[in-house]
């Protein structure tokens, strides 16, 4: 190759071969910690605020509030209005921790949302035919059949679980030691 072809080469096509090599994929937007203004973390009366603002929610006020088993947990659930057919909205001491919106699959079908879902956000962590979940250090996001949307608080739902766990063990604990009396 002579001294001009070269020069030539070197102005023509390295450039576009350093370019495509720097350019990589592009970086993923965070999970969502919610859906519209709502998001994981707020307090009741925030939600409440919101709800009634919103036009995709149907929310009643207080009727709609119901008081779960666990002195600490309280849930929300309305109806929805145009894509959306109803939301649960699960709080525990006061703060959202769990969203779940049940969508119209009248107006949308599961393939269109999984994959608005994985242009936005990448691939599912996990996929079986049931859901696909998206899961970080703080949300596990899921898409699930028959069209089921899920925001989770992972470190909340984490401890409850854990606090699940501990009292699970305690009972099988103390049955063990009453079987022993005998």
């Amino acid at each position: 190759m002579t001294r001009t072809g070269i020069v030539l080469f070197l102005i023509l096509v390295l450039p576009f071969s350093l370019l495509s090599q720097s350019a990589g994929p592009a970086a993923l937007p965070p999970l969502p910690q919610g859906f519209r203004t709502i998001e994981l973390g707020l307090s009741m009366s925030l939600v409440k605020e919101r709800l009634l603002d919103d036009p995709l929610y149907a929310y009643r006020g207080d009727p709609d509030v119901s008081f779960l088993p666990a002195g600490e947990q309280s849930l929300i659930e309305c109806n929805g209005n145009s894509y959306l057919k109803r939301a649960f909205f699960q709080f525990h001491d006061d703060r959202l921790y769990i969203i779940i919106l049940s969508l119209e699959q009248e107006k949308i079908d599961y393939y269109t949302l999984y994959r608005t879902l994985i242009e936005k956000y990448g691939d599912a962590d996990a996929l079986s035919p049931s859901a696909a979940v998206w899961s970080s250090d703080k949300v596990r996001f899921s898409l699930e059949r028959p069209l089921v949307v899920k925001y989770i608080d992972k470190v909340v739902f984490d401890t409850l679980q854990d606090r699940g766990r501990a009292k699970e063990s305690l009972r099988d604990l103390s049955r063990e030691k009453f079987l022993e009396q005998f």
